[in-house]
């Protein structure tokens, strides 16, 4: 099954990094590029396969994705350069390979395919598995450690803030009750009691009811959304001049703090109503296209992940 996972929007991310690499390698023999979420290598592999020059640096922090993408990638294995971390550690990764610039960076935030499909890896609530949810299995606190742990307040903030959810106080309620009487031990488990503690007429429209509290548990356990805020300033950082920076992101608090960044990085600091920009005052980064872009009717219906995803690009202007 994960040896047919479908990138999402591979075509128009291609067609984004294009440019930046087109440029780049008029002035190098090769280029680089990064992956930062390598996965099961879809993106990497149609990168290297256009380019006979180009280098990858794949990031990614799930072994057994990396396993995959060596085996994906095999043809062009000389070209791919893998690092086992997280992706708001570029500029690490950037000086173990000597390199100051890249000409590109891949971001494709979320859980992946091959994690969802993997009952035992626990991030999904239709699989009865341990409540595991890390992504990188080879350390760092799993769900259940959180679950057994964590005391009302903080199950609390982390079900409102990172899965949205209004009900967070009764969940929490219901979760140290499990606990105490040592009912919580399996996705399924968490899937029941989320079922329990949400009123049923609440539970008639959006959806499975323990989405959002699975989704708030995988972000805390894998801190999803801090290292997002470390890595985008570090991807930015890490830009040739032209180099361009694709991001796709799938829930509303990734895409929150990408736009936040970009709008940020992309204004001017001159006084409004001035006619031109003063020194050092024009922005050095570009937005590529304003705003997100959604996937295609087409490529939903063919990748049914692809419907949530927001796609946005920025460019390096200046050094």
């Amino acid at each position: 099954m994960t040896r047919q996972h479908i990138p999402v929007a591979l075509d128009r991310c291609i067609e984004l990094l294009t440019p930046a690499i087109d440029l780049s390698l008029k002035n190098h023999p090769s280029t680089y590029v990064i992956d930062a979420t390598l996965g099961l290598g879809g993106h990497t592999r149609a990168l290297l396969a256009k380019y006979p020059t180009l280098i990858v640096i794949g990031i990614d922090r799930d072994l057994d994705a990396i396993a995959i993408a060596r085996e994906s990638v095999a043809p062009f294995a000389d070209r791919l350069l893998i690092s086992h971390t997280t992706y708001d550690q570029i500029d690490s990764v950037l000086h173990e390979h000597g390199l100051a610039r890249v000409a590109g960076i891949l971001f494709d935030l979320g859980v992946s395919s091959m994690q969802l499909d993997d009952g035992e890896r626990g991030f999904a609530y239709s699989h009865d598995a341990p409540l595991d949810m890390r992504m990188d299995q080879s350390g760092g606190l799993t769900a259940y450690e959180i679950l057994q742990t964590y005391d009302h307040p903080a199950l609390v903030r982390i079900l409102r803030i990172y899965g949205e959810e209004k009900f967070a106080p009764r969940i929490a309620d219901f979760i140290l009750d499990a606990r105490a009487a040592g009912n919580l031990n399996t996705t399924k488990d968490l899937a029941d009691l989320v079922k329990s503690a949400i009123p049923a007429a609440a539970r008639r429209t959006g959806g499975n009811p323990a989405k959002r509290t699975f989704q708030a548990l995988r972000i805390e356990v894998n801190q999803e959304l801090a290292i997002l805020e470390r890595a985008i300033p570090a991807a930015l950082s890490a830009l040739e001049v032209h180099g361009r920076l694709v991001v796709m992101a799938y829930q509303s608090l990734e895409d929150k703090i990408v736009k936040s960044a970009f709008t940020a990085i992309t204004a001017s600091k001159t006084p409004r109503g001035l006619p031109v920009d003063l020194p050092d005052s024009a922005a050095k980064y570009a937005f590529v296209m304003r705003g997100s872009e959604s996937a295609s009717e087409s490529e939903i219906l063919v990748n049914p992940r692809a419907q949530s995803m927001r796609l946005r690009a920025v460019e390096r202007l200046a050094a």
